[in-house]
């Protein structure tokens, strides 16, 4: 049978498994080779559900030292429900419900880093861990929920829902496993997943990430171990 023969059900069908295929991206990188408006990754979460708490870990390598996006969670009515952001000069921002706290991180010569951020409801409480170590907690939030049906963005940062991007705020470099979970890891958890411990992330899951690619991003072996 032709593909124009095929009933309008299967193709839908097709159209969606090949949308929602998990791949494995262990060992992979995505790497926005350029500053662009028009580059980014969009993570497709595995569970869609306000959250009371989180934790997402990533690892990044760039040259940048301008501002630029680590990490894009917008919702239909709010553009930073959650945001880590590099301010310049070392200072990397966790933004939850349009507000943010301010980090000073150790500066470092040019090298892949690791980042943890955690915060939850009850406590209001907010955490960035960098390179396996805290930088300390923050207030942030406390009886705020996180809204669902979001839009999960890698590369930009959106100003709206999905877009409203700002090629100065783009990441150019590589950035890669990523991990979320709907709450907030102990310490003990977040220096396990530094040092290349996995336990079912649950949100966001490297080794079974649903994405698509827009513009110039590409796949290729991470440049860390």
């Amino acid at each position: 049978m032709s593909m124009e023969k095929l009933p309008l059900c299967f193709l839908v069908i097709m159209s969606l498994s090949h949308a929602l295929a998990q791949t494995d991206l262990s060992g992979k990188a995505f790497v926005f080779p350029k500053q662009s408006e028009d580059s980014y990754v969009t993570l497709i979460p595995h569970l869609e559900k306000s959250l009371n708490a989180f934790t997402v870990c990533l690892k990044v390598y760039t040259e940048l030292t301008r501002k630029y996006t680590l990490f894009s969670f917008a919702t239909q009515t709010l553009d930073n429900e959650i945001l880590l952001f590099h301010e310049g000069n070392s200072k990397y921002s966790l933004s939850v419900g349009n507000v943010a706290v301010v980090f000073q991180v150790p500066a470092v010569t040019f090298e892949p880093r690791h980042f943890c951020a955690s915060w939850e409801s009850e406590s209001g409480i907010a955490e960035l861990w960098v390179d396996g170590k805290p930088m300390g907690r923050k207030s942030l939030k406390m009886g705020y929920v996180v809204g669902k049906q979001s839009k999960i963005i890698l590369g930009q940062e959106q100003d709206s829902f999905g877009g409203g991007f700002d090629e100065k705020q783009s990441l150019v470099g590589d950035i890669g496993d990523i991990v979320m979970w709907d709450f907030a890891l102990s310490p003990e958890e977040i220096s396990n997943v530094y040092i290349g411990g996995t336990f079912s992330p649950n949100v966001l899951d490297w080794r079974g990430l649903n994405f698509e690619k827009k513009g110039y991003v590409v796949i290729k072996p991470k440049l860390w171990i």
